[in-house]
């Protein structure tokens, strides 16, 4: 098989498409044909060294895909060989072949497509447990979502939207703001030029904001949290912050953990105010949550009210531009590769 291998940490120039062996599915695994893979936020944060998840280097990423059932384990039935799923994979994914837990492979609804698919388990997912699990989200509540051009960004519009009557805020460069007010948002903020806490401050009349999709982290947990109106919620599941330029920076890093917030739970209980964290890649050994939040995403996707964006797909061979292309914050939704 040939797969997108990070050599070593460093710059988008250290990926490399290697040629390695086909792998053989075990019990409870089943192996897919990749045709395409998802390209995450945490896949670039693995390759510059800062995702302690990842495997040592060299290794292959990648946590969904779309593609096709071609050989079963021990002990595996379903879905049969030759039928078109989407799957969570615990890395992986950025290669032609990958083996998975069987019971984290949805076979794909009726008019979905392999690219509409690939950025549902990790965009989607993400977004539809921190707004409906961990957020509690209802309609007349306002939410603020951070990076909301980006995959979880647009995801969490979508499905908020699905909610009703809800008051969006979404962060994001002026040249994205045509397509959040297309998506939805009712408040689009220019990070760049603005100060958002203040600016949501102003179009809130100082109350603030019932929800924030946090995936800055550092400094802008602690204005988050600042924001929330009264029995407000702060929901971080990133730390988009600590990755300045194509390498890791040590002192940067640093610093930016410095800046990390510390509650206690006096002084929640005292505000009023919930923080939460998610990572998706511990909850993988959750199956009933993550079948629970697919098969609610399919049903959206049935209703017409979810339509996964995918903005770029990338050759395997073109690694490097696509980490580029993502680590700028030019996408406008979901980057995807194409394993086929």
């Amino acid at each position: 098989m040939r797969a997108l291998t990070i050599s070593r940490h460093g710059g988008p120039d250290v990926l490399q498409v290697r040629t390695l062996p086909d792998p053989v599915p075990g019990p409870g695994q089943l192996r897919i044909r990749v045709a395409r893979a998802g390209l995450n936020f945490a896949d670039v944060s693995a390759r510059v060294g800062l995702y302690p998840d990842a495997p040592k280097p060299p290794c292959v990423v990648g946590y969904e895909v779309s593609g096709t059932v071609d050989a079963l384990g021990p002990g595996v039935t379903t879905p049969a060989v030759g039928t078109t799923v989407v799957a969570f994979t615990r890395f992986g994914g950025q290669a032609t072949h990958v083996l998975t837990d069987a019971r984290v492979v949805f076979e794909l609804p009726s008019g979905m497509s392999l690219d509409a698919a690939a950025a549902l388990p990790v965009n989607y997912v993400t977004a539809h447990h921190l707004l409906h699990r961990v957020g509690g989200l209802q309609p007349g509540r306002s939410v603020l979502v951070h990076m909301a051009a980006g995959g979880v960004g647009l995801a969490a519009l979508q499905i908020a939207r699905a909610v009703g009557r809800v008051t969006l805020f979404g962060t994001a460069s002026a040249s994205k703001h045509a397509l959040l007010r297309e998506a939805g948002v009712h408040h689009p903020i220019d990070y760049r030029t603005q100060d958002w806490a203040a600016e949501v401050r102003r179009l809130t009349g100082g109350r603030g904001v019932d929800l924030i999709i946090d995936a800055l982290g550092g400094e802008d947990n602690a204005r988050g949290y600042a924001l929330l109106a009264p029995a407000g919620h702060l929901a971080c599941f990133g730390f988009a912050n600590l990755i300045t330029g194509e390498k890791r920076s040590w002192p940067h890093v640093l610093w930016q953990l410095t800046k990390v917030k510390r509650w206690s739970a006096l002084q929640l209980m005292s505000d009023n105010r919930t923080v939460s964290g998610v990572n998706l890649g511990h909850l993988f050994g959750e199956v009933a949550l993550l079948s629970e939040a697919m098969h609610a995403l399919f049903e959206l996707f049935r209703e017409g009210l979810i339509s996964p964006r995918v903005d770029r797909v990338f050759p395997l061979a073109e690694g490097a531009a696509a980490h580029r292309f993502l680590q700028e914050r030019r996408n406008v939704g979901k980057v995807l590769f194409d394993c086929s």
